[in-house]
């Protein structure tokens, strides 16, 4: 039977070069100990998978280049039962190896440096961390006090002790770092982020609704300059208690089946916004705050669209037809979308990656090109 550090080898061959600083880190590190339980979703619904009794499937799904789901709403996979079903609403992961080593070298660390490890989870990112750069270096925090608690534990079993704090990673830090890499995203860089951040140090992370990863060094004003990286990635956002709050589609029951005020025939077909980045990132950036739904029925379907100052827009169609549009409240949602999605099929690209980036020492967050400029706050 194959053992885990040849496991652990095959996945530091899938998401490493040969000469890559961070192949050794992989090879090393026992994942399928960091998750030993975890959700599974297909079209049978929502499973718990147990590792230890199932080695095989263990193995394989610990050391494959996949997010491994840890928490749906408020249900750990480790103090769950085996009949629990709940619904499909992950709140905490295991990310797939490959993209937390693109964010490590979008931080471009160096020995020595202190480094804050935003967003704990398994503890999986931070063993990383710790194998390359030394435990001392390494603080890791996370909102939740039994993932804080068990990664401290499973980690220290594999060899590594970190600091790692249980608390709001958009309040107050434990110290201050050369280096804040967030494994979760945010709706805008937070303040105590920067006052954290030492001369010279850099931060990389996550605009909660786009695809948007923002790499910035640090300014003598306490603010930082940078780059929308030519990558693109999408994490959790950050949350402030033991779970996200209710979808707004909770609130809008009358957006399923209620005629809106406006009735019409829309230009494009209907489409899953949050599977298209690009589309998604600039309805994000046009409209803070929205979020969207997606059904299907065979070859029907539906797409919502709903804010909390109580817009809302239903698009039904078949396929390819053109749907059918009902709009309500302040905004015409779905006319932003359209209009995005023309500018999408009129340039073959809604740009943003690699366009520069100015945080001021507040949070705000300006990305520009040219005369474009778009502000996150």
């Amino acid at each position: 039977m194959t053992t885990w550090d040849e496991h652990a080898a095959q996945l530091a061959d899938t998401v490493t070069h040969p000469r890559s600083r961070w192949r050794d880190a992989i090879r090393a590190t026992p994942r399928h100990l960091l998750v030993p339980r975890w959700w599974h979703n297909d079209l049978t619904g929502t499973l718990l998978l147990d590792g230890p009794t199932d080695p095989h499937r263990w193995m394989r799904a610990a050391y494959s280049d996949t997010t491994l789901v840890t928490r749906l709403g408020s249900l750990h996979a480790d103090l769950a039962h085996p009949d629990d079903r709940p619904p499909w609403w992950p709140s905490s992961s295991s990310t797939l190896p490959s993209l937390i080593v693109r964010m490590f070298r979008h931080a471009r660390p160096e020995t020595g440096q202190n480094i804050l490890d935003v967003g704990t989870g398994s503890g999986y990112g931070t063993a990383l961390l710790c194998h390359r750069f030394g435990d001392q270096h390494i603080t890791s925090v996370d909102i939740d006090p039994y993932l804080t608690a068990t990664a401290r534990e499973r980690l220290a079993d594999i060899g590594h002790k970190p600091l790692i704090a249980a608390t709001d990673a958009t309040g107050p830090l434990p110290d201050t770092y050369d280096r804040i890499i967030a494994t979760v995203s945010v709706p805008r860089i937070p303040a105590p982020w920067l006052a954290a951040l030492r001369p010279g140090g850099r931060l990389v992370t996550t605009i909660t609704g786009t695809s948007l990863i923002i790499g910035a060094d640090k300014t003598p004003d306490g603010g930082a300059l940078g780059r929308v990286e030519r990558d693109w990635a999408g994490f959790m956002g950050t949350r402030h208690g033991p779970d996200y709050p209710p979808r707004l589609m909770h609130q809008f029951p009358h957006a399923r089946d209620q005629d809106g005020d406006d009735i019409t025939t829309g230009r494009y077909p209907v489409l899953d916004i949050a599977e298209a980045w690009e589309v998604n990132t600039q309805l994000t950036l046009a409209v803070p705050g929205i979020e969207t739904h997606f059904e299907t029925d065979g070859d029907d379907r539906t797409a919502y669209l709903l804010h909390a100052d109580g817009s809302w827009a239903r698009a039904h169609g078949h396929w390819t037809d053109a749907p059918t549009v009902h709009q309500s409240g302040p905004r015409r949602l779905w006319d932003v979308l359209e209009r995005i999605r023309h500018k999408l099929n009129i340039e073959g690209s809604l740009g943003l990656y690699g366009y520069r980036v100015h945080i001021e020492p507040n949070g705000r967050c300006h990305i520009s090109q040219g005369g474009w400029t778009a502000v996150i706050e």
